[in-house]
């Protein structure tokens, strides 16, 4: 335990830092998580050489990072998401298919790294940085990588917190349309808020629940792409393939807290608490993975996956269009 105190501390600071910061904000625009994360990159120079907080780096961007994973189960009803999937389901298939398979293959087009072209679509097609960190000790990215996608991802949200009000203006959206093409297109909880929210109140409750729904898809992506790791591993050091050899527990851990949360075991109260402590341990988490990136190494990555991630998110957004036209929420 006191090998992992320090980093632990140093994370929980960063956290506490970048949570007070969100809140002196005037507007959601940035969320705690990406403060955390640029603030772990700017001291990383700092710390890098101190081997006694490395421990406790690891341990936080690794295991706590999972806890967290499962605490947020908490935040999800079943039969809500039930619900509105009968109406985003058939948008949210066809953006996570853009995500994944058009990630894949601009990816190999650029050279990019699959582990890093994986995290970006991830992040793009399910939940923004929470995908990110789920998915990244299942494929065992880099640092480097976790901070790349999720400042890409951050750029591309800041972008359409101003962009989507305004073309759904434009477009003359109905409350509904507007509300499930932000909820499946933008990115992150907060980002899908914050447009939502700008064009509407009923539009805002709708995007938020559809952006919730979207969450339910990091179950089968981690399963995926915990046999795709398994099949990656070099044939002399790889196991013999068994689910429970390659499963990720705290995958399944998210999902018994969201059946808890669904048939009523989780009073309101303690599901509220549960939510913020989540919240608060992921932004310890990604402040750990901003203290153990080198900016070096990021630059090392150049600007193609930024550009992979602008035209995923260009891509995302015009499916989710063309499928509301198709399904007939969107007329001319």
């Amino acid at each position: 335990m006191k090998n992992i105190l320090p980093g632990l501390i140093l994370s929980f600071m960063i956290a506490l830092i970048a949570t007070i910061v969100e809140t002196l904000l005037p507007i959601d625009i940035i969320g705690a998580a990406i403060l955390a994360l640029f603030i772990g990159i700017i001291l990383h120079p700092v710390i890098n050489n101190k081997p006694n907080v490395q421990k406790g780096l690891s341990f936080t961007s690794k295991k706590v990072l999972k806890f967290a994973i499962i605490l947020m189960g908490s935040t999800l009803s079943l039969s809500v998401i039930l619900n509105v999937g009968k109406l985003s389901l058939n948008v949210m298939v066809f953006t996570l298919i853009t995500c994944f398979l058009g990630g894949y293959l601009i990816g190999k087009v650029f050279g990019i790294d699959w582990r890093m072209s994986s995290l970006i679509s991830a992040g793009t097609g399910i939940c923004g940085g929470s995908a990110i960190a789920a998915l990244s000790p299942v494929i065992k990215a880099r640092d480097a990588d976790i901070s790349y996608a999720m400042s890409t991802t951050f750029i591309f949200d800041m972008l359409m917190i101003l962009l989507f009000p305004l073309m759904g203006q434009w477009l003359g959206l109905s409350d509904i349309a507007y509300g499930l093409w932000t909820g499946t297109a933008v990115n992150d909880t907060s980002s899908v808020v914050a447009a939502g929210y700008a064009f509407s109140e009923q539009a805002g409750n709708f995007a938020t629940t559809v952006k919730l729904t979207r969450t339910l898809a990091i179950i089968p992506t981690i399963l995926v792409f915990s046999m795709i790791q398994h099949r990656m591993e070099p044939a002399e050091e790889r196991p013999a393939f068994k689910l429970t050899s390659i499963f990720p527990w705290f995958i399944f851990g998210f999902v018994v807290m969201a059946v808890f949360n669904t048939v009523g075991l989780i009073p309101d109260a303690l599901q509220a608490s549960l939510s913020t402590i989540s919240k608060f341990l992921m932004v310890m988490a990604l402040g750990a993975i901003g203290l153990k990136t080198s900016l070096k190494d990021v630059k090392r990555s150049g600007l193609k996956p930024f550009a992979l991630g602008f035209i995923i998110s260009i891509l995302v957004v015009i499916v989710a269009f063309i499928v509301e036209m198709s399904m007939g929420l969107i007329t001319f």
